[in-house]
């Protein structure tokens, strides 16, 4: 037992080190539920079980008797690590004198290719690239708004949609700065069983924003197809209803999930979405505007092409549709 406590202090640090955050999470969900499974057992009426239920630190041992092989697959933690589909084995006896140490090693029989990239390198180079793009979004953004705010002459409704669109990107940028500097300021930051309301309101505030801006899009689409397809336009009172339905119906679907959440997934910061059910109550609302988008898309190019090719268009109209 001493020598595999050894083997698991040496390899420890080298797979901790190359772990993001969302892998530490990993980790100890893992651990959560190994010691739920321990708790549930009742090991004091079985004497010849020699070898107790026991949690690694990378996996969950279960209960065993002398001259048994328990063997079990690699942890979770290695499948965004390694290139194949399936990881391998890992093995350890039950002697006399309780646990043998584990054979494969985990580095051997689950990391197959001395050539990988180390997750550490890899998200920090992704987070350093949408931190560069969120970055110049935003300050690109928000210099278009100040133009269209400042001169009167571009005040219209079409414009006053693009700015809303552009707010929803701003707010979108802002929140994941927000996010990464609650949940990711530091490398230690214990934010997978962080209970605070203000990490949990963060989370809350980063969905709307994505949300908002999936729907201000789908507005987008929607304004461009109503404004070919109606010959007589009331564009004042059809931005109201824009505005209802581009900035209200997120807050509607994130305050239900918010709701549900804290009802019945209540883990964590709300950051990990383990819950099918729940996380659809955001991801659905997503996908069916970028799937109407798409539809009212060929409507327009339909609609477009209709007016090109009818013979009473003339040259200037024509230009115009073209």
């Amino acid at each position: 037992m001493s020598r595999c406590l050894l083997v698991l202090c040496t390899l420890l640090p080298l797979v901790v080190g190359m772990l993001s955050e969302h892998s530490d999470c990993v980790i100890k969900r893992e651990q959560e539920k190994c010691m739920e499974r321990i708790a549930r057992e009742d090991t004091s009426d079985g004497l010849e079980y020699r070898c107790p239920w026991q949690w690694d630190n990378l996996t969950c041992w279960q209960l065993a008797s002398v001259g048994e092989v328990v063997v079990v697959s690699c942890p979770e933690l290695f499948e965004f690590m390694s290139p194949n589909d399936e990881l391998g084995k890992i093995s350890r006896n039950c002697t006399e004198y309780g646990w043998s140490e584990p054979y494969p090693h985990y580095i051997e029989a689950c990391l197959f290719d001395d050539n990988i990239t180390k997750p550490d390198m890899y998200y920090a180079s992704v987070k350093a690239l949408y931190t560069v793009g969120y970055s110049t979004s935003l300050v690109s953004l928000t210099t278009a708004m100040v133009i269209l705010c400042r001169f009167r002459k571009l005040h219209c409704t079409r414009n006053f949609i693009h700015m809303n669109l552009f707010v929803s990107f701003i707010l979108r940028a802002i929140s994941v700065f927000i996010k990464d500097g609650v949940l990711y300021a530091e490398e230690d930051s214990n934010h997978c069983f962080t209970h605070t309301v203000a990490c949990k309101a963060v989370m809350v505030f980063f969905h709307y924003c994505v949300m908002s801006n999936y729907f201000w899009l789908f507005i987008e689409g929607l304004y461009l197809f109503t404004l070919l397809v109606e010959t007589f336009f009331p564009e004042r009172r059809y931005f109201y209803w824009y505005t209802m339905i581009g900035w209200g119906t997120p807050t509607i679907c994130v305050s239900i999930w918010a709701v549900l959440r804290l009802h019945f997934d209540d883990s964590g910061c709300w950051d990990m979405n383990d819950n099918t059910a729940l996380w659809w109550v955001i991801k659905g609302p997503v996908v069916a505007s970028i799937m109407i988008n798409f539809v009212l898309f060929i409507g327009i190019i339909i609609i477009l092409v209709q007016k090109l090719q009818s013979p009473d268009i003339g040259g200037n109209e024509s230009s115009i549709y073209l």
